[in-house]
C-alpha cells in the first residue's frame, strides 16, 4: 500500500506560481511512478503530468507543457510540481496518484491504484 499527502495549494494570482508537493510513505518509493491530475468543478479529472520510478522520464498534458515541471525526490519520498505562468485556467482540485507501470504514458485514471486527498489550486484573474 501507498499513502499520499498533497501540499502547497492555494490563491494566487493569474501568472504566477504555485510548487505543489505530494509526500509518500508506505511501499519503497522508487519502485513506481507517480503522476500528477486535476478536477476542475464541473469537470472530469484529467491528466496533468507524469514522472517515472527510476529513470526521471516526464511526461505532460499539452495544456501545461512549458508552464509545468515535476520532478521526484526520492530520498524524501516526495514528487513536486512547480507550476508557473498560472492561468485561471488551471483553477482545480490537484491529486498525486501511483502507478505501478512502466509505459510513460499512462494517463488514463484507472492506471493508478493509489489517490491522495487533494489540494486546491485557484488562480484569479
Amino acid at each position: 500500500q501507498v499513502q499520499l499527502v498533497e501540499s502547497g495549494g492555494g490563491l494566487v494570482q493569474a501568472g504566477g506560481s504555485l510548487r505543489l508537493s505530494c509526500a509518500a510513505s508506505g511501499r519503497a518509493f522508487s519502485s513506481y511512478a507517480v503522476g500528477w491530475f486535476r478536477q476542475a468543478p464541473g469537470k472530469e479529472r484529467e491528466f496533468v503530468a507524469r514522472i517515472g520510478w527510476n529513470d526521471g522520464m516526464t511526461y505532460y498534458a499539452d495544456s501545461v507543457k512549458g508552464r509545468f515541471t515535476i520532478s521526484r525526490d526520492n530520498a524524501a519520498s516526495t514528487v513536486y510540481l512547480q507550476m508557473n505562468n498560472l492561468k485561471t485556467e488551471d483553477t482545480a482540485v490537484y491529486y498525486c496518484a501511483v502507478d505501478f507501470g512502466t509505459w510513460i504514458r499512462r494517463t488514463h485514471i484507472s492506471d493508478y491504484d493509489y489517490w491522495g486527498q487533494g489540494t486546491q489550486v485557484t488562480v484569479s484573474s
